[in-house]
C-alpha cells in the first residue's frame, strides 16, 4: 500500500479550478454564449498533466512517462478509445431524418393531448438508440417547440420533457460514451450494468411520465401536428436497441447498426454515397475532445495514484463513508462533485473511474454497481447544472426557433433526474442487497 499524499491530488484541483472558474468567467461574466464550451478542455487537462509531472521530483521524467503509458494502455483505456469511435460514426450515419421519423411517427399515433408525453419517449427512445442526450436534444428541441406553439402547452414543460428523456438515455444506452466509460473503468459487461441501472432508472422514468401527463393534459388547447415520416430509418435504432440488450458484443451491434443504417439512406435516396462517408467521417471526429480527454485522464490518474493521492482521497472517503450503504453514497457524491465542476458527465466518470474501482474493492460493491452509480449519479447532475451543455444546447435551438425561455423555468420542470435520484437513494437504502446481486 503506497503512502498517503494528499499533495498528490492537486492536478485534480488545477482542472477544477481553471475550467470552473473561467467557465464562470465566460457564462456570467462576460456574457459568452456556451462559456463553458469555449473552454478548450484537452488543454486545461494538459496543464493539470504538466503539474502532475512537476510533482514528486525524486522520480526520473522517464520513470513517469513509463508510468503515464502504462496508465494510458490499460486494455479497458483502449478498448473505450474504439467503441467512441464507432458510436460516433453510427451517430453520423443514422442523422437527424432518423430521429426526426421516430417522433413524427409516435406524434401520427397518440392522440394529441398526449403530446408532451410522447415527446418524453420519443427522447427516451432516441437517446437511448444514438447513445447521445446532447445529440437528442439538438434534434427533438424543435418538435418539442412546435409542439408548444401548435397545442398550446408550455414551453417549459414541452423542453424540460425532451431534456429529460435524453438523459433517461444518457444513462443506459449501450453506446452512450458515459455507458462505455463507466463499463469499461469498473469492469463489467454492458449488459450487466444495464440490468441494474434499468431497476433504477424506469420507476423513476415512469413517475416522471405520470407527472408529464397530469400537468400537461391541463394545458392543451386542441392543436395538431403532423409531419411527413419514413418509417424505415427508425430500423437502425431498433436493431442497435434489441442487440444491446440480448448481449451483442457492443463491437457488433455497432457495425450492424452502421450498415444497416448506411444501406437505408442510400437505398431511399435519403444521401448521397459521398455525403455518407463525410458524414461517417463527421461523425468520429466528433468524438475526438473525447477520446483526448480519456486519454489525458488515464494518464494524469495513473501519476496521481503513483505518489499516493488516491491512498490519501480513499482513507478521507473511509473516515466520513461507513459500510457498504455510505461507500455506494461517497461514490455517487464523488463523480456529481466531478461532474460540477467539469459540467460534462463523461469526464467526470472518466476522472471518478480509478478512484471508484479502489473504493468498490474497499467496501465491497460489485463492478455492475459501481457503474452504475457512477453513471446514474453523473446523469443526474449533468441533467440539473444550468451550465450543462444539455441545459445551454435546449435554449440555444428554442432560440433559433424564437422561443423565449430560461434555464431556470425549466429547471422545476426536470422531473426525471429528480425522480432519479430519489430512486437511486431508495435503491441503495432500502433494497436489500441480495436482490440486487
Amino acid at each position: 500500500m503506497k503512502k498517503r499524499n494528499p499533495k498528490a491530488l492537486l492536478p485534480i484541483a488545477v482542472f477544477v479550478v481553471l475550467y470552473l472558474g473561467l467557465g464562470i468567467l465566460f457564462e456570467y461574466v462576460m456574457k459568452i454564449p456556451m462559456g463553458f464550451y469555449n473552454i478548450p478542455i484537452v488543454v486545461i487537462f494538459l496543464i493539470a498533466l504538466m503539474v502532475a509531472c512537476m510533482q514528486n521530483p525524486e522520480l526520473k521524467l522517464d520513470d513517469k512517462m513509463k508510468i503515464m503509458g502504462a496508465g494510458i494502455g490499460d486494455p479497458n483505456i483502449i478498448t473505450m478509445i474504439l467503441i467512441f469511435m464507432a458510436a460516433g460514426i453510427f451517430v453520423g450515419v443514422v442523422g437527424r431524418s432518423s430521429a426526426d421519423s421516430v417522433a413524427y411517427f409516435i406524434l401520427s399515433i397518440i392522440p394529441a393531448k398526449f403530446s408532451v408525453a410522447v415527446l418524453f419517449i420519443v427522447s427516451c427512445f432516441v437517446s437511448l438508440s444514438m447513445g447521445t442526450s446532447v445529440g437528442t436534444i439538438t434534434l427533438i428541441t424543435p418538435i418539442a417547440v412546435s409542439v408548444a406553439n401548435a397545442s398550446g402547452f408550455s414551453m417549459p414543460l414541452c423542453i424540460a420533457a425532451v431534456m429529460s428523456g435524453a438523459m433517461f438515455g444518457d444513462n443506459l444506452s449501450f453506446i452512450s460514451d458515459t455507458t462505455i466509460a463507466a463499463c469499461n473503468g469498473q469492469g463489467c459487461q454492458m449488459k450487466d450494468k444495464f440490468r441494474e441501472n434499468f431497476a433504477i432508472a424506469l420507476p423513476a422514468a415512469l413517475v416522471s411520465l405520470i407527472l408529464i401527463v397530469v400537468l400537461s393534459i391541463s394545458n392543451y388547447t386542441g392543436g395538431n401536428i403532423e409531419q411527413e415520416y419514413h418509417l424505415i430509418q427508425i430500423i437502425p435504432y431498433i436493431l442497435v436497441l434489441v442487440g444491446g440488450i440480448i448481449g451483442i458484443n457492443v463491437f457488433v451491434v455497432l457495425l450492424i447498426g452502421i450498415v444497416s443504417g448506411a444501406a437505408i439512406m442510400l437505398i431511399t435516396g435519403a444521401t448521397e454515397a459521398t455525403a455518407l462517408l463525410g458524414s461517417m467521417g463527421s461523425g468520429a471526429a466528433g468524438m475526438f475532445e473525447t477520446t483526448m480527454v480519456a486519454i489525458l485522464v488515464s494518464a494524469i490518474c495513473a501519476l496521481i495514484r503513483e505518489y499516493g493521492g488516491f491512498e490519501a482521497l480513499l482513507h478521507w472517503i473511509r473516515n466520513v463513508f461507513k459500510g457498504k450503504k455510505g461507500g455506494q453514497i461517497g461514490m455517487g457524491l464523488l463523480v456529481g462533485l466531478m461532474d460540477i465542476s467539469t459540467a460534462n458527465n463523461t469526464v467526470a466518470i472518466v476522472m471518478a473511474n480509478p478512484i471508484a474501482k479502489e473504493m468498490a474493492d474497499e467496501y465491497g460493491i460489485s463492478p455492475r454497481k459501481s457503474a452504475s452509480i457512477l453513471d446514474t449519479f453523473s446523469c443526474i447532475f449533468q441533467g440539473v447544472i444550468p451550465y450543462g451543455a444539455q441545459m445551454l444546447v435546449a435554449l440555444s435551438a428554442a432560440a433559433e426557433l424564437g422561443a423565449k425561455v430560461s434555464a431556470f423555468d425549466i429547471l422545476p420542470m426536470l422531473y426525471y433526474p429528480y425522480m432519479l435520484l430519489l430512486s437511486s437513494l431508495v435503491f441503495i437504502f432500502l433494497v436489500p442487497d441480495r436482490k440486487r446481486q
